[in-house]
């Protein structure tokens, strides 16, 4: 290891450990050094940096690294990589150097950043196609954007310490369906292109099992990123997307009599605002649903579409606070009838109670998700867009009812004055009815572009001789008053007077966000106050590990997340003209480039936001490569009961059948039914799917030969990267026989969870299937035979993609070998430490694991009657968010602690663990109740603690129960609710917030 880390780092190793001595030891260090500085130094060592990243990112010192290779019996980290990962499958030492990927010290970093985000032209955009100019709050800006409490904590599995962003989740659900008058909504999907795709496959899925329709129509108003999304999930499920006026469309018996479905746009991608009541009673006639692509801000103007009839109403909350950022991340909202909500997908937030009756929030009808129904799941969702939601929440929030309505009336009058404008120098604009958006014919489109953007401001193009504009938050009379002088000199009016640019038949007329919560935080002060009161409630990586297996939760670096909120990365719209956006061309070269190296492949694309939505893209490549070569009849795909949830749910969506693969009772693939299945279905057989090192956390010396057997059945193979955290200098996934990949950025290279996205899912693949990369129809990307798009914007959520971008480039290639090994390290120095107190599952002939340990704990609930649950909970006490629970086996917990987390910290989870091994000694040897004790009672909040002498009923003391080690007293993260009842929460379904009546009456 001496020769991968660098004086700078024996240095840092030195500052930390002092830091953490304690006072009598720092003394006795301090007294060691020297009472001068030596007088000779060699100017040429002033020139060796010290703020190199990998010793910052990677938490053992020297001496800690030293120690925990002594416990798991090795002398260098080399030897102990040796025996983790087969011979066969690793890569020459040269692979991954600091020669093939520089390292960049931070502030090397900061200064390359800044060059690149200067070649960016920031602009003024109103192009509109559902991307608008947010003008984002400072107060949520500084304390939830860039608040590594709120992007650090991950999805809400463990609701006892999720409270705070599960409430402002419910906030959001209850925006979303006050503002669209529909009675049930997610919390946030991918983006409304995507959102969109899930609506029509709803549509399918609400039909009959005998249904043999599979008419989509789309309304020509709808945006064209979506009709592109639209065609590309439609493969898959067999559907023909029509996209014609639908209004006239819906008369045509071709269309009716096959129909399941129609989206209309709501207001327009030109502009005006439709009244759809007829169209939805003709469609409900035919048994189909009618799906509405909405703007919130709109909606507090005009009718929500649960007012004529809708069934579901979707799109984006970018709008609420939300940087533009080149196309994303922004949350998607989808809200439906109530029939339907067991159909929806996506995360559902619902209020429940603990087992003090108390009210408490937590993940509402997960039996509808991938990870639950598997291959017959209709969508594969696993990652939403939670920090982004909770961003519009907040807005909503600090703006009100009140607040929202000006907003939007002031983007209205600054449309209606340009319209008054344009109209009275002798255009037309072709929309009679609009809210922010205007489609205007002129003589060239292209000369009124060039004078506009002469005077800085971007507009859309719609054809030769129509122009569009969309006006948002950040317009001032200033902006238009440039813009109508580029319509041959244009002036904006002295006053307007109202018109009927909204039909008076379609005012909003109801009320919307009436709850307190709406009204209650208006001022700055009620609002930071508001944001720390729920984020006290909530774990994250800011209060300890989160060893959650398979998610890799490791550091979010500050240094590579201070750049995401500059203008020059966050303000650009996704479709301004490519000159405008050289730094973000660069940069995503740069990564894609750098993926390439890493993963051994030839080619990638950055466009899917989600891991799950880069394994849909993965196999949507594969399904296009094997067309191209007259095998569009394979559609088998062989998957192992292992895989995670989303694998099936993905094969599903790209059209194929998914059959099971066997795995050994040692957690390796069952090669024997591998090739028998593989020769079975070789006629047919299109892809396997595998994740390595696989999910019970060891390397499989067979990875290779079973990607041979695929192989030589003429499929291709698909290695979900969910654990390259593993592989990364050591090996890739090339090597070990795959064809294509995807990555989860949000994992191995450093973009936070943010509470439960966002999330991104890249893909690389192999030269063969390189031209068949997703491409998008506003912006040309892709392959040479590329693919519709699989997301809204075409290089998906991309300002993030700066993150990942910058870690490389920080790490540089030794350092990201060096963070592959000790997340290695880490794991089994757990694995080691654990073993004697449980029974660590799966390893391999050399007795290690990979980056994560898969222990059992069925023997406690034969003996005990201890669940896996009742550990999770009981961890919580301790401080520690819980490793992953009864995956990928029912009686397990998963662990991962990643490179990031120190010696001090993985020894106190140990210790923990350690405890409560004994607790549940004592539970198994009767010194407990079976049913009254530590672990069935846990977690102990506050509240419990609090109990009269008269309430306290358990046969142990306080103190035992909240500081059961003696960190904890004087670091202790406290719960904020007990035990919640989950099966109360979906009996009694409530995903608003409830009013004070509400709660009186179930609580």
């Amino acid at each position: 290891m001496a020769g991968s880390i660098t004086a700078a780092r024996h240095l840092r190793a030195g500052l930390s450990l002092a830091a953490r001595a304690s006072p009598r030891a720092q003394k006795l260090r301090l007294g060691r050094v020297p009472k001068r500085l030596s007088s000779t130094v060699s100017t040429a060592s002033l020139e060796i940096p010290l703020d190199v990243f990998t010793p910052r990112h990677i938490g053992p010192r020297d001496d800690e690294t030293t120690q925990m290779l002594k416990t798991v019996g090795y002398d260098s980290l080399e030897a102990f990589v040796r025996d983790t990962t087969p011979a066969g499958i690793r890569i020459a030492e040269n692979s991954l150097t600091d020669a093939v990927i520089k390292p960049l010290t931070e502030a090397e970093l900061d200064e390359r950043i800044r060059e690149i985000a200067k070649k960016n032209k920031v602009l003024r955009s109103f192009i509109g196609m559902g991307y608008w100019n947010a003008v984002v709050p400072k107060v949520i800006l500084r304390n939830i954007t860039e608040n590594p409490a709120w992007y650090t904590s991950y999805t809400p599995y463990q609701p006892e310490i999720s409270q705070g962003r599960l409430e402002s989740l419910l906030n959001f659900q209850t925006m979303v369906t006050d503002l669209t008058a529909l009675d049930v909504a997610n919390a946030s999907l991918l983006d409304e292109a995507t959102a969109a795709g899930e609506a029509m496959i709803m549509c399918l899925a609400a039909l009959p099992a005998s249904n043999k329709k599979r008419t989509f129509l789309v309304d020509s108003g709808v945006f064209p990123q979506t009709i592109d999304v639209l065609r590309t999930r439609a493969l898959g499920f067999g559907v023909n997307v029509v996209v014609a006026d639908a209004q006239a469309a819906i008369s045509d018996p071709a269309i009716a009599d096959d129909l399941i479905g129609v989206l209309v746009q709501y207001p327009r991608q030109d502009g005006a605002i439709i009244d759809y009541s007829d169209l939805t009673e003709k469609v409900h006639a035919l048994n189909a649903q009618v799906i509405c692509a909405t703007d919130l801000l709109a909606l507090t103007l005009i009718k929500a579409p649960g007012e004529w009839g809708a069934d579901i109403a979707l799109g984006s909350s970018a709008r609420f606070g939300v940087p533009a950022g080149y196309g994303g991340p922004h949350a998607a909202f989808f809200a439906v009838k109530d029939k339907l909500k067991r159909k929806m997908p996506g995360r559902l937030v619902g209020v429940s109670k603990d087992t003090m009756g108390h009210p408490a929030f937590r993940l509402a009808l997960q039996t509808r998700e991938q990870h639950i129904k598997r291959e017959k799941a209709t969508s594969n969702i696993c990652t939403s867009q939670v920090l982004l939601a909770n961003m519009a929440a907040m807005y909503a929030v600090y703006h009100g009812p009140k607040g929202l309505k000006a907003i939007a009336e002031r983007v209205q009058q600054l449309t209606q004055a340009l319209a008054t404008a344009l109209s009275a120098k002798g255009y037309t604009v072709t929309n009679s009815t609009y809210f922010d958006t205007l489609t205007v014919e002129v003589a060239s489109a292209a000369d009124v572009m060039a004078k506009a953007l002469e005077k800085g401001i971007n507009i859309r193009k719609v054809d030769d001789t129509h122009v569009g504009v969309t006006l948002d938050e950040s317009a001032r009379l200033h902006d238009i008053t440039a813009l109508a002088s580029a319509f041959d000199g244009a002036s904006i009016p002295q006053s307007i007077t109202g018109g009927e640019s909204i039909p008076a038949s379609f005012l909003r007329t109801s009320p919307y966000l009436t709850h307190p919560t709406f009204n209650a935080y208006h001022s700055e002060t009620a609002l930071l106050r508001y944001i720390y009161y729920l984020q006290a409630k909530d774990l994250s990586l800011v209060h300890a590990m989160i060893p959650l297996g398979s998610c890799t939760m490791k550091l979010n670096p500050t240094s590579t997340m201070a750049p995401l909120t500059w203008p020059e990365l966050g303000s650009l719209h996704p479709f301004v003209p490519e000159d405008q956006a050289k730094g973000y061309h660069e940069m995503i070269k740069e990564l894609e480039e750098d993926l390439c190296t890493i993963t051994g492949f030839k080619a990638c694309s950055l466009q899917p936001n989600s891991g799950a939505s880069g394994e849909y893209a993965g196999l949507m490549v594969i399904r296009e490569y094997l067309l191209s070569i007259n095998q569009g009849h394979r559609n088998i795909c062989l998957i192992p009961v292992s895989a995670h949830g989303t694998n099936p749910a993905s094969a599903i969506m790209a059209g194929m059948k998914v059959v099971s693969v066997k795995v050994l009772a040692n957690g390796n693939l069952d090669l024997v039914d591998l090739r028998e299945k593989a020769e079975k279905y070789k006629e047919n057989l299109a892809a396997f799917m595998i994740t390595y090192p696989s999910t019970y956390g060891v390397f499989e010396d067979t990875v290779t030969e079973a990607c041979k057997i695929i192989h030589e059945a003429g499929a291709q193979v698909y290695l979900d990267g969910a654990n390259l955290n593993a592989q990364v200098g050591i090996t890739n996934p090339a090597t070990c026989g795959g064809d294509v990949c995807h990555l989860n950025l949000h994992k191995t290279f450093a973009i936070p969870h943010g509470g439960g996205g966002p999330g991104v899912g890249p893909i690389c693949v192999a030269e063969h299937l390189a031209p068949f990369l997703p491409g998008h129809s506003q912006v040309k990307t892709g392959g040479s035979k590329a693919m519709s798009a699989v997301s809204a914007a075409p290089w998906g959520s991309a300002s993030i993609l700066s993150i990942s971008w910058a870690y490389i480039k920080m790490l540089g290639g030794s350092g990201l070998k060096t963070a592959t090994s000790m997340a290695l390290l880490n794991a089994n120095y757990i694995a080691k430490r654990l073993e004697p107190y449980y029974y660590v599952k799966f390893k391999n002939g050399a007795g290690r694991v990979a980056h994560e340990v898969l222990i059992e704990l069925a023997e406690f609930d034969k003996k005990g009657g201890l669940k896996v649950t009742d550990f999770a909970k009981r961890l919580q006490d301790y401080g520690f968010h819980p490793p992953t629970c009864s995956w990928p086996i029912s009686t397990c917990m998963l662990i991962e602690p990643t490179e990031s987390e120190d010696l001090q910290e993985i020894d106190k989870f140990c210790d923990a663990m350690i405890q409560i091994r004994k607790e549940a000694d004592d539970i198994i040897s009767g010194k407990q109740p079976k049913d009254n004790n530590l672990l069935k009672n846990a977690p102990h909040p506050i509240s419990v603690i609090s109990l009269s002498e008269e309430e306290w009923n358990r046969p142990y003391s306080r103190a035992t129960a909240a500081y059961p080690l003696p960190y904890l007293k004087t670091r202790k993260f406290w719960p904020s609710v007990t035990r919640i009842d989950d099966a109360y929460g979906d009996l009694n379904l409530m995903c608003t917030c409830p009013s004070v009546e509400e709660m009186e009456a179930k609580f």
